[in-house]
């Protein structure tokens, strides 16, 4: 039964993963911490859960962060097995809770395992986030019919209470994603077009013609555009090309 000291302020719980949103360095940074923020919340003295965080982004590989290296190796299974409770509450968005593990049917070969790792009950609780954005919360502990009425609730209202942090952290993800692409892309953009104003120097040609030759080396090559027109710049003997951004 979570105890009186287990359940902390949610405006204490909330503060704190809103300042680690802006802190972390990257989401996985991110669900690392809130991973260990839901372990020391929802254990008790003496009677420890082991938190995992599953986080499933379009085109992205699927993400597990733990609370601990005990969590860590049981929240390795999520990546040795296609049927687990958390893909089930991720993609249904229900709660999946599991009493006892040696009487479970549904995941033979995955409870075997964790019974393997000494886990005899599993709650798992999904996030409310965005889009096709899916991830839950994964509750592990030794005792079997640990997350009884009362820690369930409790559970799913301290998921209820962090699914804002999360889709922030989630968001700003893919805003610094997206960023980090956009100068790659400008930055290759950049050298192309610097080798193809060399190529029209050196050959007195027009800019098509210019770009034409520089694919024609590509595929000779066997290179990438952006490899062959690097090489072309760096010819020069002036260093390598630098994209330059105000602001």
């Amino acid at each position: 039964m979570a105890s009186e000291s287990t359940a902390k302020t949610d405006t204490s719980i909330t503060d704190h993963l809103h300042e680690l949103v802006l802190n972390s360095s990257d989401v996985e940074d991110f669900l690392t911490e809130l991973a260990q923020v839901s372990a020391r919340n929802l254990s008790e003295p003496g009677d420890e859960i082991l938190c995992a965080i599953t986080l499933l982004r379009e085109r992205k590989a699927a993400m597990v962060a733990s609370s601990s290296p005990a969590a860590e190796a049981v929240a390795r299974l999520e990546y040795e097995f296609n049927q687990t409770p958390s893909m089930l509450a991720s993609t249904t968005q229900e709660t999946v809770h599991v009493p006892d593990i040696r009487d479970d049917g549904q995941w033979p070969e995955y409870s075997a395992a964790l019974l393997g790792e000494g886990v005899r009950s599993v709650l798992a609780l999904p996030f409310q986030l965005e889009g096709g954005t899916k991830a839950a919360l994964l509750l592990y502990s030794g005792r079997p019919n640990r997350f009884e009425t009362r820690v369930l609730e409790f559970a799913e209202d301290f998921v209820s209470q962090t699914s804002l942090a999360l889709r922030l952290a989630v968001r700003f993800a893919h805003y610094s994603e997206t960023a980090a692409n956009l100068r790659a892309t400008l930055e290759s953009r950049t050298v192309i077009d610097m080798a193809v104003g060399i190529i029209m120097a050196q050959n007195r040609c027009s800019q098509h013609d210019a770009f034409e030759i520089l694919k024609t080396a590509s595929s000779t090559r066997n290179s990438k555009l952006h490899d062959v027109a690097t090489a072309v710049v760096n010819a020069l003997g002036q260093g390598p090309a630098r994209t330059h951004y105000d602001g």
